[in-house]
């Protein structure tokens, strides 16, 4: 890979199609986020980057998740959202990357979509979101893709969307960036170390952003209840550690004054990269937070590896 001085993993395309995608799949961005898709143009998104100092962009659709329950219209929606953005990457070859959409719990769709976007389009690797209607990566059915993607060496990056059950009369549950997101990528996560989804498909790169949004505190709980639960039989003996080891993660969100510290006190240093949230998080936001990053010192032995070095080995194609 080409020598990057920062690399942003963590980056949405607001296209049109996916806009259209949405409006042909009956989805409300309100109903299900509680927050409106901001603007976008590829344009305004180079601005922010050379501003920010950022020199490539890896592309990942934002949410929510588009699979409406029809199969077919889901695939079609897909498809348009992926080859927009891959237009949009050939015509910015050396700013942009791009991770594909696939069309989940439709395994079929998914496969198709897999070989299409990244043998066709030249996708980076996959995006996933946290649960398809309530259908977890833990679950069994899915396996086909995993086996697929761990075939590829996939880079797979996780996002999150609500849970389809969650209270709706407290800020929380209606604003999902506030708790939920983070929330049902913990859940997710917990769900795929239960089913050893990282050691039985051990050559998928899997991203968590939000560095790791709860993971930091829930991995030394997990590991003790898990261990009492396998020692009753409730489940099956889950070696924590090798399942946390496998994950990469991403700085998006607010990894000052705290989060950051908390990740890098179960995660290798080396295991972890830059994100922004663009456009979701505003531009002056972001950069405000990275002059603060760049400028404090505690993080001068590990900031070229989290911008640019980590990058190399995750992005490999």
């Amino acid at each position: 890979m080409k020598q990057y001085r920062c690399v942003d993993f963590h980056a949405h395309p607001v296209t049109d199609a996916f806009r259209r995608a949405m409006d042909q799949l009956g989805i409300d961005v309100i109903a299900e986020d509680g927050f409106p898709l901001p603007t976008w143009t590829a344009e305004d998104h180079l601005s922010f980057m050379d501003e920010a100092g950022i020199d490539l962009a890896v592309l990942s659709a934002p949410v929510p998740h588009l699979f409406n329950g029809d199969a077919d219209q889901a695939r079609a929606a897909v498809r348009a959202v992926n080859e927009e953005t891959a237009a949009i990457v050939r015509q910015h070859p050396d700013r942009f990357d791009f991770v594909s959409l696939a069309p989940l719990p439709d395994v079929g769709g998914a496969l198709a979509e897999t070989a299409y976007a990244m043998d066709i389009l030249g996708a980076a690797g996959m995006k996933v979101a946290t649960n398809m209607g309530g259908v977890y990566l833990r679950d069994k059915s899915m396996d086909p893709v995993l086996e697929e993607w761990n075939r590829r060496k996939a880079l797979v990056i996780i996002h999150p969307c609500r849970a389809r059950l969650r209270p709706e009369n407290a800020v929380t549950g209606s604003v999902a960036a506030i708790y939920e997101y983070p929330a049902d990528t913990t859940r997710a996560v917990l769900n795929m170390m239960a089913n050893r989804v990282m050691t039985r498909f051990p050559d998928i790169r899997w991203l968590v952003p939000h560095c790791g949004s709860f993971l930091p505190y829930m991995l030394q709980r997990f590991t003790g209840v898990s261990g009492i639960l396998a020692s009753l039989g409730m489940m099956e003996t889950v070696d924590v550690r090798a399942e946390f080891d496998r994950l990469w993660f991403d700085i998006s969100g607010d990894p000052e004054p705290t989060h950051l510290d908390m990740l890098r006190m179960t995660a290798s240093d080396d295991r972890i990269v830059f994100g922004t949230d663009f456009p979701h998080s505003p531009a002056k936001v972001i950069l405000a937070k990275k002059k603060h990053f760049d400028e404090n010192t505690t993080y001068d032995g590990i900031r070229a590896r989290i911008y640019s070095e980590n990058a190399a080995r995750l992005l490999m194609k």
